[in-house]
């Protein structure tokens, strides 16, 4: 639901007009009958909503924040739970974005809980998050995985859009993934940027200079032997990566100077991975490429 303060209210203490506030909420739940992955339940409150498009083969859910895109003080969470067996990709409408956020405001907060359970197959896909000078966001992701459940998992970010001439030097972002199987840590990746790391921003830590990097782990049985194929994808000119495999999980990292050809580079690692798996290697329909 939405805050419905009045604009013209002022905040305590201040002479400044206390601001509306996006707030939503989708859940939904899915699970195996009679051979087939089907939906169980579907609740959605305020600007997040989530759809299941008509596809053959296995489930697509999207998840959509009609607001807009995200702004200080605004509240977004995302629920999706698996029963035993079942195979979803999870994807967003299409790209978020964090805008600026006036003064000290709070930082808009996003919560993503995915839980899969036992021999789940689990592809979360979202579009990039693109943040805007100024913005000031706090991201939660939390993925519970079941014996034998596989995850296929993509997160990406862009400082600005480049072909618009945007630059990013006032930032506040903290962004955890946390990937658990049967309560116990298994993938745990944070990011946090700010001022002074924009601006020290140098070296390989600080993004040299990237203004697009992605993250794609898949976390299953056997997951690190897809490290060697995946390390001999040639990538578009402009892109970075280096891969990483061990003990369950492969993890690829991504960076560019231009979200385009990132984008690029990243649909082709999923596609190879989908493929591998014996899946279609097909994107979700919403993502443009």
């Amino acid at each position: 639901m939405f805050d419905t303060s009045d604009r013209s209210a002022t905040s305590p203490g201040t002479s400044r007009p206390a601001l509306q506030r996006a707030r939503g909420a989708a859940m939904a739940a899915l699970s195996l009958r009679r051979g087939r992955t089907r939906l169980d339940g579907l609740r959605q409150q305020g600007c997040a909503k989530a759809f299941l498009p008509r596809e053959p083969g296995d489930p697509e859910i999207v998840f959509l924040n009609t607001s807009g895109g995200l702004t200080g003080g605004d509240r977004l969470a995302y629920t999706l739970t698996l029963g035993e067996g079942a195979r979803v990709t999870a994807t967003t409408q299409t790209a978020e974005r964090a805008y600026a956020a006036p003064g000290a405001e709070a930082a808009a907060r996003l919560d993503v809980r995915l839980e899969a359970g036992a021999g789940t197959r689990l592809d979360w896909l979202p579009q990039e998050t693109i943040l805007y000078d100024g913005a000031a966001l706090e991201r939660q992701t939390e993925i519970a995985l079941g014996p034998d459940a596989e995850l296929l998992m993509c997160e990406t970010l862009v400082l600005g859009r480049a072909a618009m001439g945007e630059r990013v030097r006032r930032l506040r972002l903290f962004d955890r993934r946390s990937v658990t199987r049967e309560g116990r840590p298994v993938l745990i990746d944070a990011v946090g940027l700010a001022d002074g790391s924009l601006a020290a921003g140098a070296g390989e830590a600080g993004l040299a200079g990237a203004r697009a990097v992605a993250l794609v782990a898949l976390v299953a049985p056997g997951a690190e032997d897809a490290a060697g194929p995946l390390r001999a994808l040639p990538l578009p000119e402009g892109v970075r990566g280096a891969v990483s495999g061990w003990d369950g999980k492969c993890v690829m990292r991504l960076m560019a100077g231009d979200s385009w050809p990132l984008r690029l580079a990243l649909a082709a690692a999923l596609r190879h991975l989908r493929a591998g798996r014996g899946d279609p290697p097909a994107l979700p329909r919403v993502w443009q490429i």
